[in-house]
């Protein structure tokens, strides 16, 4: 990753807060963070867990369902590297699956089978307010360096300060509502990535991209239009790649 040119990471930069505008998609605007930071990492995934307002983590985005998987399986087990990043408010870096059992039981066993050789994960966090963490998961052993590591904290960093200061004026609880209110349209989005990939006979994943394409040509949020699929199954058909 250290090979990464200096103006693709300005690119990835600019397009991440270029993203933070009035009534920005909260979805649409992680899963873009969790693609990008994907393809920074060589030969890697990446997750995204949002705490809601019970500082509980819950999913909201990922580079792939594989990944999704990876992460709802933290949620349920209360054990793995995004929990421990999240708690502490400090990244864990280049921890090796196969020797990881001690520390994750239930977690790297679990990932190491899905095939993965390593994980990283990264608070969400502006200063000592951690509101969620970003988990890099490594398929060739990938290692990360000090300039990789932050690199990739100073993304989940922007990422953070976005969220956190939309609506900078508000009072806190507007940003409670809005990260509740994120937590609930993904439910929205799963159900409707299910019927379009019924619909269309095709993975999850490409479901997802259909869907994702669609709110970009009507120029639509992703949540809008992952609506309108469950109460009108009439616009599957308009979900078609470009």
């Amino acid at each position: 990753m250290t090979t990464v040119s200096e103006q693709r990471l300005a690119r990835i930069f600019v397009e991440v807060a270029d993203t933070l505008v009035d009534e920005f998609d909260v979805i649409e605007f992680l899963q873009m963070l969790a693609d990008r930071t994907a393809g920074l990492v060589e030969a890697a995934t990446v997750g995204l867990l949002l705490a809601d307002e019970q500082d509980r983590l819950r999913f909201m985005a990922a580079s792939d369902e594989t990944t999704k998987l990876l992460e709802l399986f933290q949620l349920q087990w209360q054990d793995g590297p995004c929990l421990d990043a999240f708690r502490s408010g400090e990244p864990v870096v280049n921890a090796d699956l196969s020797a990881a059992s001690a520390r994750w039981p239930r977690f790297a066993p679990y990932a190491a089978t899905a095939g993965f050789r390593s994980v990283h994960a990264f608070p969400l966090r502006l200063r000592s307010d951690v509101i969620g963490a970003m988990g890099v998961f490594g398929i060739r052993g990938t290692a990360l360096d000090e300039a990789d590591v932050q690199i990739v904290q100073a993304l989940a960093d922007v990422a953070a300060i976005g969220l956190l200061q939309e609506r900078t004026i508000h009072r806190s609880e507007v940003l409670t509502e809005q990260l509740q209110g994120a937590l609930n349209t993904r439910i929205v989005i799963e159900q409707a990535k299910g019927a379009v990939a019924q619909a269309h006979q095709v993975s999850i994943d490409a479901a997802f991209e259909l869907l994702r394409a669609y709110a970009r040509r009507s120029n639509s949020h992703l949540s809008d239009v992952a609506g309108l699929v469950i109460t009108d199954l009439s616009i599957l058909h308009n979900l078609t790649a470009d």
